[in-house]
């Protein structure tokens, strides 16, 4: 007769330990592959904006890919975040080398190769949710290729507002008065 073995649960700890991108999620390490061309400079011009706005505003922390938040375990079993963009107004972390304990204010999430279609869009909408469950207040997901910003707001979670060419953005009300034009957060065509 077999021992029967028990999976152990993986933790913040063991996330730390990781290389590269990945998150907690049901006590497992979900790991993340490396972005492509377009959807690594979308975030870079969406951080760089969105840095500009706090640095003036002199309010909050912004965040590129690969920052780590960490949260109580929501229904979902996620326990860790790692938007490409993040925009917090927290506490910071005691230990500046661990990741923020609590979840973004404002979550940016660029779609990457493979990131479209009905099952790409009920992952996107179950993390979504997960982020809003966590106390999230805006998530943006933004698909580089169409070049379009749908913005979820936690007070209306199933209702966008997208924001697209030669129109002026927003992550109301995670970051008061950061207004990007849209042409400005995507690459020029060439």
């Amino acid at each position: 007769m077999g021992k029967a073995t028990e999976k152990v649960r993986q933790t913040i700890d063991d996330l730390h330990r990781v290389d590269g991108n990945a998150e907690l999620i049901d006590g497992r390490i979900i790991h993340f592959m490396p972005t492509g061309h377009l959807p690594n400079v979308v975030a870079g011009r969406i951080y760089r904006r969105l840095a500009d706005h706090v640095d003036d505003a002199g309010a909050g922390v912004v965040y590129t890919d690969n920052i780590g938040f960490a949260v109580a375990e929501l229904s979902s079993g996620r326990e860790s975040f790692s938007p490409d963009v993040a925009f917090y107004t927290g506490p910071l972390p005691t230990n500046p080398m661990r990741f923020v304990e609590g979840p973004p204010t404002f979550a940016v999430e660029v779609r990457s190769e493979g990131d479209n279609g009905p099952a790409a869009d009920r992952a996107y909408a179950a993390k979504r949710a997960d982020y809003f469950e966590a106390g999230t207040l805006v998530v943006w997901d933004v698909d580089p290729i169409a070049e379009v910003i749908r913005s979820y707001r936690l007070d209306r979670p199933d209702e966008p507002i997208t924001f697209a060419s030669g129109k002026t953005a927003d992550a109301e009300p995670a970051v008061p008065g950061w207004r990007p034009m849209v042409d400005q957060l995507f690459p020029p065509r060439r």
